[in-house]
C-alpha cells in the first residue's frame, strides 16, 4: 500500500499494554484508510482475532490494536503534531532528528 516513513518501536519493558508499536503515514485520508484496511485484513488472514480499529470514519489517524502490536496510520501533518516516535523513543534526542 506504499505506506511512508514506517517506524517500529519496541515497547517491551516500557509498556504493559503492548510489545511493539508501528507508526506509519499515508499521503491523504483515503490512503490512510486503505493502509488500515489492508493491515486489518492481513492480521485477520494470519489468524489474529479481537482486532480493535479506531478512527476509520475520518482517517486522519487510524489505530489498529491487535494486542501485542499496535499500528498507528497517520496523515503526515497529524503524525507530526502527535510525534509518537519522540514520545516512546528510547533516546528522544535521536527520534527528534
Amino acid at each position: 500500500m506504499k505506506a511512508e516513513e514506517t517506524v517500529t518501536i519496541d515497547l517491551r519493558g516500557k509498556s504493559a499494554f503492548s510489545d511493539y508499536m508501528i507508526v506509519t503515514s499515508g499521503r491523504a485520508n483515503r490512503h490512510v484508510g486503505a493502509i488500515a484496511d489492508n493491515v486489518t485484513k492481513g492480521l485477520k488472514e494470519t489468524g489474529i482475532k479481537n482486532i480493535h480499529v479506531e478512527g476509520v470514519p475520518n482517517c486522519d489517524w487510524v489505530v489498529i490494536d491487535s494486542g501485542d502490536v499496535i499500528v498507528h496510520v497517520f496523515r503526515p501533518e497529524v503524525r507530526e503534531f502527535y510525534n509518537l516516535e519522540r514520545l516512546w523513543a528510547q533516546n528522544p534526542a535521536i527520534a527528534a532528528v
